[in-house]
């Protein structure tokens, strides 16, 4: 079992003690000094190496639990469990971020559509044939998802944006796209289930992905990027103010602006 090393006292004049533990830990986790399924000391030894009193101790654990650092377990005699990084714990970063920091819905699409472009142009670029294949598949999945409804739908548009991440040979792709998309997913569902045709609007999406995974199988990257950032403008400029749609605008192809500014 792997234990922390000692951390470095607190000095009493700090405001909100809690959080320069969180500090502390959360760096010793980006530098690799903890490792996951290592563990943080027990709270007893932490009360020791922090000088502080158990109350804090206790509080800054709660938070990193919280932040999906540690895992502490009732009645585990060991010190809390440090947990491998998912995109669970970004993407409550990212909603904290989202309440509290300025970070507004037309940055969340803005940054997925960097995403979607560049991992479009790299998949057209990089793709093999089994992931070319594998492409194919999800998008047949798609289109027999239309009569099954919204939700079917979805998780399949989710498995086709996952595959093309995954063709992009890019892991931090893959991992962002899916705290982004997770974000606005509520959007997703929103439009469809208010659409007066659903179906209309889930046919419209599919024809927009085969247009994507044209330009990937002709290996078009400048077209996939291209496409890819169009198509989520259209689908997601309603939903941003008009000075917010200026941002989304100008990452299109000066081509695609005509017309929709």
């Amino acid at each position: 079992m792997t234990v922390a090393k000692e951390f470095e006292p607190i000095p009493v004049k700090t405001v909100r003690l809690y959080q320069r533990i969180v500090e502390q830990v959360e760096e010793a986790v980006a530098r690799g000094d903890l490792k996951p399924g290592g563990r943080l000391p027990s709270e007893r030894d932490l009360v020791v190496q922090f000088g502080t009193s158990r109350a804090t101790v206790r509080e800054a654990l709660r938070v990193l639990e919280s932040n999906g650092v540690v895992r502490s377990r009732p009645g585990d005699p060991n010190g809390p469990e440090i947990l491998p990084f998912t995109p669970v714990a970004l993407q409550m970063q990212l909603r904290r971020m989202l309440h509290t920091r300025g970070l507004n819905m037309a940055t969340l699409i803005s940054f997925r559509m960097i995403l979607d472009g560049w991992g479009g142009q790299l998949a057209a670029e990089l793709h093999t044939p089994e992931e070319l294949e594998k492409l194919e598949l999800t998008m047949a999945t798609m289109e027999r998802a239309i009569e099954e409804g919204s939700a079917a739908f979805g998780e399949a548009d989710i498995a086709f944006h996952d595959a093309v991440a995954e063709a992009s040979r890019t892991n931090i792709i893959a991992v962002c796209n899916d705290v982004v998309r997770g974000l606005v997913l509520s959007l997703i569902s929103d439009k469809v289930l208010r659409a007066r045709n659903s179906s209309e609007v889930m046919r419209d999406n599919l024809m927009h992905h085969r247009e994507v995974l044209d330009a990937i199988r002709a290996r078009d990257g400048q077209a996939a990027l291209r496409i890819s950032s169009r198509n989520l403008y259209d689908y997601y400029a309603e939903y941003v103010s008009a000075d917010d749609r200026q941002i989304l605008l100008a990452m299109l192809h000066p081509d695609d602006r005509v017309g929709r500014e």
